[in-house]
C-alpha cells in the first residue's frame, strides 16, 4: 500500500512505476493500467504570484540556473538526511580532508540532524511513495514519524520562503496516507532547513531552533484541500489524457560497424 522508491527515470515498485520526465512526472498503476500525476507535477499549476513575477524580472535569464542549484542542493539535504536516518555515518570531509558538500549544504543537514536529535521522533516511513484513488494523485512524502505520541507527515523544505503549495502538498499527502493506513494523522507541516528563526522556542509551544523550524499550516485539512482540489481542476483541463507523453527511454546507442 504505502511503497519506497528512489529517484530515477523510471522505478518499478511492487504496484507502481514512477515516469519523471523533463516537464512531468507520473505514477502508473500496473493492476489497473491507470496514471496519476504527482503532487509536485499537478501544484505547478498553482499561480506563482506577483512576487515570483517580479523576482523572474530582477535576475532574467540567470533564474534557470538558480532555480537548478537550489533544486540540486534541495535534493543532495534530502538524499543526505535519508542516508543518515538509516544509520549512516555522513561527512563533511572525504578521505583526503577536502570537503565534500558546499558550506550551504552541510549547514541546512546539520539543522536535520539538530532537529532529530532535540525531539527524538519515532520514524515511521521516510521516502515512500503515497498515492490517493479519491484525489488521483501520487508522491514521495519525506517523512511520515511520530513525536510526543502525535503521528505526523513532514516534508523537508530548504527554500529561502515558504510557500503556500507547501501547505496543500502535506494535506494531500496526509490524506493519501490516512486512505492507505487507515491511520488517522494528527499534525502536518513543513521542516524548513532555512528558516530565520534564531533559536529555542523558550515557551515550548513550537518546535523549532537556530535557523530551522517546523510550520504548520494556518489553514485546516479541508481547507487545503479544497485549495488543492480547484488546482488539480486546472490541471486536469491542460492535460485531459492524463499519462506521460512517451513511457520509455533509451540510455544507450551503438553503432553497428561491420569489419
Amino acid at each position: 500500500m504505502i511503497k519506497k522508491i528512489k529517484d530515477s527515470f523510471l522505478q518499478v515498485s511492487d504496484n507502481f512505476e514512477q515516469i519523471t520526465l523533463p516537464d512531468s512526472r507520473y505514477y502508473k498503476n500496473k493492476k489497473t493500467n491507470k496514471y496519476y500525476p504527482s503532487v509536485t507535477y499537478v501544484l505547478g499549476y498553482y499561480p506563482k504570484g506577483k512576487h515570483f513575477e517580479e523576482w523572474l524580472k530582477k535576475v532574467g535569464y540567470a533564474s534557470e540556473y538558480i532555480v537548478k542549484k537550489a533544486s540540486e542542493e534541495g535534493t543532495l539535504v534530502h538524499e543526505m538526511a535519508e542516508e543518515y536516518l538509516k544509520g549512516k555515518e555522513i561527512k563533511f570531509l572525504n578521505d583526503y580532508g577536502h570537503p565534500q558538500y558546499d558550506i550551504s549544504v552541510w549547514q541546512m543537514f546539520l539543522r536535520f540532524v539538530d532537529f532529530w536529535e532535540t525531539y527524538k521522533p519515532e520514524l515511521l516511513h521516510t521516502e515512500v511513495l503515497l498515492f490517493s484513488d479519491e484525489l488521483e494523485v501520487a508522491g514521495t512524502c519525506d517523512l511520515v514519524c511520530k513525536i510526543n505520541g502525535e503521528l505526523w507527515i513532514l516534508d523537508l523544505k530548504t527554500s529561502n520562503n515558504l510557500q503556500t503549495t507547501y501547505d496543500l502538498q502535506t494535506a494531500v499527502y496526509t490524506q493519501a496516507y490516512e486512505e492507505n493506513s487507515g491511520e488517522k494523522v494528527d499534525r502536518r507541516g513543513i521542516l524548513w532547513l532555512k528558516s530565520r528563526s534564531r533559536g529555542v522556542d523558550k515557551s515550548g509551544k513550537r518546535m523549532k531552533g537556530k535557523n530551522w523550524e517546523i510550520y504548520e499550516s494556518p489553514r485546516s485539512q479541508e481547507e487545503n484541500l479544497f485549495i488543492f482540489s480547484n488546482v488539480k481542476a486546472l490541471f486536469d483541463l491542460e492535460n485531459p489524457t492524463h499519462k506521460p507523453s512517451f513511457t520509455t527511454f533509451k540510455t544507450s546507442a551503438k553503432l553497428n560497424v561491420e569489419p
